[in-house]
């Protein structure tokens, strides 16, 4: 019997305000008969002041079956069958199975209040198995008195008992709060899978945020004003803003009303976290982890090439871009097209939207950096931060699941800039592009308290770059054998004929003359891919580059189709 109040029949009826998931809810929840409340929407203190009935039926598959199941005892009699329903269950993230009443069945409701919501079958033991105990009706009454005494805020659960066999079943339904983080004895609990753990400070903080409709980079930061934003970076992002349809500024706009419209700014003292990470002079002051710590590594101990990439972070997207292109190899396919098909180890677009993701959403009270680790079959990009409270991996992968930013202010200039397609829709384009280029699904997981995106190369890709090495390989000794790098090789694919520098700047889309010397020019004279037409004048105006025989080798398998012989042919018609 309902501890929590006099039931009005012989039949206690169960209010608990456990949502039920979205394979298992209707599409819209439905007005319980007689209020008008909704099926999702948290019900009073006491119980029976509104029963729900009719509950959707739990769906086969479900993924949240032991919450479903509770939901679906919504507004029916709390039988034996359906104690043995949640029995057959087992522990979950929405059910736990206690002997008896203690401090940890305490925790155990702070955490379901935390989280999802769940149940506590109390004279159970971790195996399933009923204990025997039989409970007095006052101790139903007192159970729930000591958590709500010992919760903040309180939390009061529906409590019922339930013969079943010749024990019985003492069951505490606590439903989600809306304002978190719930504690008890000055510690925040939380469920991870069937477990209950001890918040952190950082989650607690970012809990509190979230349940309070806040955003994280609307924190004022102190010791800054009006003159630490970049009002010209402003005037560019309205200019971006408005040709991308995103906004309709006008030329004669004021940049610091703008920033205060879109709640950037609140005075010329009253600065946002975000509008010095967007718009700062100095982003990196006092965020010094706002920044992205980019290398390419080799057997995870030998680092190939290393950058940690600063200022604001729209500058920080095109910098990490350029680093990964950088560090990948690229083949081109000739398809008669007018211009050849670059094939990257990983699709740009997919790197671009995990990159903003990252950036965009990661956890900026973290003091850890956004790492970004190319290996020789894989890249992975891990933020700061993992994924918002009630969100999985599982509801990413869902089409139509909500988005959930943590960052709002930053994510709305994004979108605005044409970073952001459109809410919620990232990992979807992430997952289009991988497929479409012939690759499995990156792999989404929380991970070392972020969350992680790793990529992984195609074996053709793989085979491409093994052939390319080892092609060098009998010019020179092993001990100075140089290092086929990304640069070459685009280079070594745009190379036609005989080019002058300035030519192959233009083809690689370069400004920077002594980047493209060292990087591209002399790495692959060094490997004797290229070679000067006046090699005893270097410095003729004159001059020109063009492929050696291993270059032309080496051009020819990253063009499928088109062998050596081609390559001294000259260009593809």
């Amino acid at each position: 019997m309902c501890a929590t109040a006099r039931p009005t029949s012989a039949r206690p009826s169960a209010c608990w305000a456990t949502r039920p998931c979205g394979t298992c809810a209707p599409a819209s929840p439905r007005p319980c008969p007689g209020t008008s409340r909704s099926h999702d929407t948290p019900g009073p203190a006491n119980p029976h002041r509104q029963r729900r009935r009719h509950a959707p039926p739990v769906q086969a598959g479900c993924q949240r079956r032991a919450l479903c199941a509770c939901w679906e005892m919504a507004g029916a009699m709390l039988t034996a069958d359906a104690i043995s329903a949640l029995l057959r269950a087992g522990e979950s993230e929405t059910l736990e199975f206690k002997e008896r009443f203690g401090a940890d069945v305490i925790e155990t409701a702070v955490a379901f209040a935390n989280t999802h919501g769940g149940t506590i079958l109390m004279g159970v033991r971790d195996d399933a198995h009923i204990t025997g105990e039989r409970w007095g009706k006052e101790a139903l009454r007192d159970y729930v008195n000591r958590i709500a005494t010992a919760t903040e805020p309180a939390v009061v659960p529906a409590a019922y008992r339930v013969t079943l066999g010749a024990g019985e079943v003492v069951a505490l339904q606590i439903s989600e709060v809306p304002l978190k983080p719930v504690a008890t004895r000055g510690r925040s609990y939380r469920r991870a899978g069937s477990t209950t753990r001890v918040m952190q400070t950082a989650e607690i903080a970012a809990m509190h945020f979230a349940s309070t409709g806040q955003s994280m980079d609307a924190l004022i930061e102190p010791r800054k004003t009006r003159a630490d934003l970049d009002l010209d970076a402003v005037r560019r992002y309205m200019r971006n803003a408005t040709q991308q349809g995103r906004r309709n500024f006008a030329e004669h706009d004021d940049p610091w009303q703008v920033l205060q419209k879109l709640e950037l700014v609140q005075s010329d003292t009253a600065i946002t976290r975000a509008a010095i990470l967007l718009f700062g002079n100095t982003p990196q002051s006092p965020l010094t982890q706002a920044v992205v710590h980019a290398g390419r590594l080799q057997q995870l101990v030998h680092i190939m090439d290393h950058r940690i990439i600063a200022g604001t972070l729209i500058d920080q997207v095109e910098e990490a871009m350029a680093f990964m292109q950088k560090n990948l190899h690229v083949r081109f396919e000739i398809t008669g097209a007018p211009a050849r098909q670059e094939i990257w180890d990983y699709p740009l677009v997919a790197l671009r939207e995990a990159l903003i993701n990252a950036i965009c959403h990661r956890d900026y009270g973290n003091t850890a950096d956004i790492q970004i680790k190319i290996f020789e079959n894989s890249l992975q990009i891990w933020s700061p931060g993992t994924l918002p409270f009630g969100v999985s991996v599982a509801d990413l992968l869902n089409p139509v699941h909500a988005s959930h930013p943590r960052n709002k202010l930053i994510a709305q200039v994004f979108f605005d800039l044409g970073l952001i397609e459109r809410y919620g829709g990232g990992i979807q384009r992430i997952l289009a592009a991988c497929e479409n280029a012939g690759l499995s699904p990156p792999e989404l997981e929380n991970f070392q308290g972020g969350f992680r995106m790793m990529f992984k190369r195609t074996e053709e890709s793989r085979q491409t770059a093994v052939q390319i090495a080892k092609s060098v390989t009998p010019e020179v000794t092993p001990e100075v054998t140089p290092e086929v790098t990304p640069e070459v090789l685009r280079m070594l694919a745009l190379l036609q004929g005989e080019m002058t520098r300035q030519e192959l700047m233009q083809q690689l889309g370069l400004r920077d003359e002594k980047h493209f010397r060292q990087r591209y020019q002399q790495a692959a004279i060094t490997l004797g891919a290229i070679e000067m037409t006046l090699p005893d004048t270097p410095r003729s105006r004159l001059q020109k580059y063009r492929l050696t025989e291993a270059g032309r080798q080496m051009q020819a398998m990253l063009q499928p189709g088109r062998s050596a012989q081609d390559a001294k042919k000259g260009p593809t018609p």
